[in-house]
């Protein structure tokens, strides 16, 4: 009979992987349809003209033209796409 209680693995070693949240594209940049602007965790950002919302909160462009970033109210935030002027 053994004395002494089996080693166990330990409780660490798990952790999850980065998410890469963050402003991808910068106020006044240009940004092609389908190209990711805000990685966020919530609606921290809310879409405006020229973009729109995945499921996990992500703000994309749906046409072609430059960011800007626009104050809604005191504390609201939206992300517009102007198209560029030719």
């Amino acid at each position: 009979m053994a004395h002494k209680k089996a080693g166990g693995s330990g409780h660490n070693g798990r952790d999850s992987n980065p998410k890469y949240r963050g402003v991808k594209v910068a106020d006044g940049q240009e940004v092609l349809p389908g190209g990711v602007i805000i990685r966020q965790c919530g609606t921290h950002f809310h879409p405006g003209e020229g973009t729109d919302i995945g499921r996990d909160y992500t703000i994309f462009a749906i046409t072609q033209g430059v960011v800007k970033f626009q104050r809604v109210g005191k504390t609201g935030k939206r992300v517009v796409v102007l198209p560029k002027a030719n």
